[in-house]
């Protein structure tokens, strides 16, 4: 009887414990840590948080076990006075063997087939899109076109202004003169991902989500935007020099105001696509260079 009772003793103060640090936790530790922007940002960004924050709480349920199990051991199985000699022992556990086994093979398939669940739903291409804007990256700035819409729908483009004619005399750059992607909320967007020289890395920060820009392949990355605001976004691969100036921004705006920035682009004559001519990369598959009139 005194066994269960000191077990039942010694789990009450572990209780209260872990209630009081849980109910200490801010919203943003609730969420992981993640970036307090990325909550609702999209259809996708809550599911990548439940898959985040929930593996942790596993994983450490798992590190609470382990760690008790070498207390407890090391404690209960301890050297005691006048003890000599070595202990007795035993060549294998047969229980404790398959529970080794089998608990780490069950965490493991859990983990790929709910990775694979919401990576699945994350990567499922959106066949009639809302929105198509091509992405193109290059050192260091960012190229937005903006497919089938403007005048003809022959698109409008927005092109970025280099990151060293850009930069502060204290290093950084002006946000104001970032390059920015606008985006209608709750519309569906396809977002096509390309490099006019080498490896780049589209990654807008609160979307929870990056894809890489490489050089003779296309990438895509399929969302819906479901909060209005600012979302602070950069390259993720080391790409040269100015890859830390390497910024830019995304709006997400009313549809209204979508409408509004398209027909603005269209104003300034910024019509038609800025295509693959204007890579830099000559060795890419099918890469011609820009004609001297353009």
């Amino acid at each position: 009887m005194r066994s269960p009772r000191r077990l039942r003793w010694a789990t009450i103060p572990v209780a209260i414990a872990t209630i009081v640090i849980l109910a200490g936790c801010s919203a943003q530790q609730l969420r992981g840590f993640l970036p307090a922007g990325s909550e609702g940002a999209t259809n996708h960004t809550d599911g990548v948080t439940g898959l985040w924050v929930n593996s942790w709480i596993v994983l450490l349920g798992v590190g609470v076990v382990t760690w008790g199990l070498i207390i407890w051991a090391a404690v209960v199985y301890r050297r005691r006075k006048g003890q000599t000699g070595l202990p007795v022992q035993l060549r294998y556990n047969l229980p404790i063997e398959i529970f080794y086994t089998i608990v780490p093979l069950i965490l493991v398939l859990g983990f790929f087939a709910f990775t694979a669940k919401e990576q699945t739903s994350i990567e499922t291409p959106t066949k009639h899109p809302d929105v198509q804007v091509e992405v193109y990256g290059k050192r260091w700035a960012w190229d937005f076109n903006y497919v089938g819409v403007g005048p003809a729908d022959k698109g409008v483009y927005s092109p970025g202004v280099q990151a060293v004619d850009r930069e502060k005399s204290d290093g950084t750059i002006d946000e104001s003169t970032l390059p920015t992607l606008y985006l209608p909320v709750n519309k569906s967007v396809q977002i096509k991902i390309e490099s006019r020289d080498v490896a780049h890395s589209f990654w807008i920060v609160d979307f929870l989500y990056k894809k890489d820009n490489i050089p003779g392949k296309d990438n895509y990355m399929y969302f819906t935007p479901t909060k209005e605001g600012t979302y602070a976004g950069k390259c993720a691969e080391l790409c040269g020099e100015y890859h830390s100036l390497m910024l830019f921004q995304v709006k997400v705006v009313s549809e209204t105001e979508y409408e509004d920035y398209i027909d603005s682009l269209a104003a300034k004559g910024q019509t038609g696509i800025l295509g693959p001519e204007y890579n830099t990369n000559t060795n890419l598959p099918g890469n011609k260079p820009a004609s001297s009139e353009e």
